[in-house]
C-alpha cells in the first residue's frame, strides 16, 4: 500500500490498513522509542502510546511529506510527553560546568556497533539523553529543543555538551585508545 492508501484506510478505521501501517513502521518507531527510553518495556509503552496517537490523528496527515516522517515526529513527541510526565526536567543546569568537546567525537561513536551505541545512549541520564537525541539524531536546533522542553537554550546546549562528555567517558577502552581518549577515573 502507498502512504496515501495507508493514511486513507486508517482515517476510515480500516483494521487492515492499521495493521499494515503498524507492520511497516513498528520496527523503525521502536528504534526511535528506544533512544528515549530507559529500557525495552518503557520503549514499548511509548511506542504503543505513539501509535494510538497516530491512529487518532491520522486525519492531520496532509501527505506533504513521507508518512514515516510524520509518524516519527509523533513518536518523538510522545517520548517527550512521556519524559515530561514521568520525570521533571532539571531546569537548573547551566553552561558553567560544560566541557568543550572535540569534533573527533563523531568518528569515535561511528566506530561502535548500533547496539553498542544504543546501550551507551540509554545509559545517559534522562535530560542528557533527551537533548542528545533531539539535537544529534533528530536534528533539532537548541532553540527548538528549549521550546519543546520548556528550558533555556543554554540549558539545551549544556545538556548536549554534558551528554557527549558522559558518552566519551563510557566509551570502551579499545575505542577510546584508538582515537586518543583517556579514561578518567
Amino acid at each position: 500500500m502507498t502512504d496515501e492508501q495507508l493514511a486513507s484506510g486508517c482515517v476510515k478505521g480500516d483494521p487492515t490498513a492499521q495493521k499494515a501501517l503498524y507492520e511497516q513502521f513498528a520496527r523503525k518507531m521502536m528504534s526511535i522509542c528506544m533512544r528515549y527510553a530507559h529500557n525495552r518495556d518503557q520503549a514499548q509503552d511509548i511506542m504503543q502510546d505513539g501509535f494510538v496517537k497516530v491512529f487518532q490523528k491520522m486525519d492531520h496527515y496532509r501527505g506533504d511529506g513521507p508518512l514515516g516522517g510524520w509518524i516519527a515526529r509523533t513518536m518523538v513527541n510522545t517520548a517527550l510527553d512521556h519524559i515530561r510526565r514521568n520525570k521533571p526536567y532539571d531546569h537548573s543546569v547551566d553552561l558553567d560546568g560544560a566541557e568543550h568537546l572535540h569534533s573527533e567525537d563523531e568518528h569515535v561513536l561511528s566506530g561502535l556497533s548500533t547496539d553498542e551505541l544504543m546501550a551507551l545512549i540509554q545509559s545517559l541520564p534522562t535530560g542528557y539523553r533527551t537533548v542528545f537525541n533531539l539535537f544529534a539524531i533528530e536534528g533539532y536546533a537548541h532553540k527548538e529543543i528549549a521550546e519543546m522542553l520548556g528550558v533555556s537554550e543554554n540549558t539545551s546546549k549544556s545538556q548536549f555538551m554534558k551528554a557527549r562528555a558522559y558518552l566519551r567517558k563510557l566509551l570502551p577502552k579499545e575505542v577510546a585508545a584508538q582515537y586518543g581518549y583517556g579514561h578518567e577515573g
